[in-house]
C-alpha cells in the first residue's frame, strides 16, 4: 500500500521523477494530539524544501474499517532520498533541525522507520 501511493504521487508531477530508494517513515503519537494539525503545517512548511528530498507527504490515519491496520498515532509523515548522502543532508539540515527541537517536547513517542528498496546499490545500509 505505502510504495503504490508513493508511485502514485510520483505519476502526478509534470517534471522528471527521480525514485527514492531510501524511505524515512516516521509515526508520531502527541501529548496533545489537538496540536496535530499545527505539527503537520510545520512539517509541510520545512521539510519539502531540504536539498536532496526527491518524495515527501505528511498526514494522519485513514480509517477504513480494517481492523488489522494500526491508527495508534497522530501524525505520519515519509521522506524520500536517492542517497545515504542526501539522507545525512537532510539529518543535519537547519530546518529538520529546528523541528526536532521545537515539537520532540511535545512528543509521547516517535517511530522512525528507514527502508530501503530492495533494488538500491548496495553499500548504503541496505542489508538482505
Amino acid at each position: 500500500m505505502f510504495l503504490v501511493f508513493v508511485g502514485l504521487v510520483g505519476a502526478c508531477s509534470p517534471s522528471k521523477q527521480t525514485i527514492p530508494t531510501i524511505n524515512h517513515v516516521v509515526f508520531i503519537k502527541l501529548d496533545d494530539p489537538g496540536d496535530a494539525g499545527a505539527l503537520m503545517d510545520d512539517c509541510d512548511r520545512l521539510l519539502p524544501i531540504i536539498p536532496g528530498v526527491h518524495g515527501y507527504w505528511c498526514g494522519q490515519h485513514g480509517e477504513y474499517g480494517r481492523p488489522t491496520v494500526d491508527g495508534d498515532y497522530d501524525v505520519a509523515l515519509y521522506v524520500g532520498f536517492t542517497s545515504g548522502d542526501e539522507y545525512a543532508t537532510y539529518v543535519d539540515h537547519d530546518n529538520h533541525v529546528e523541528l526536532v527541537q521545537s515539537w520532540k517536547p511535545r512528543f509521547q513517542w516517535i517511530r522512525v522507520h528507514d527502508v530501503v528498496n530492495r533494488d538500491h546499490a548496495m553499500g548504503t545500509g541496505y542489508t538482505e
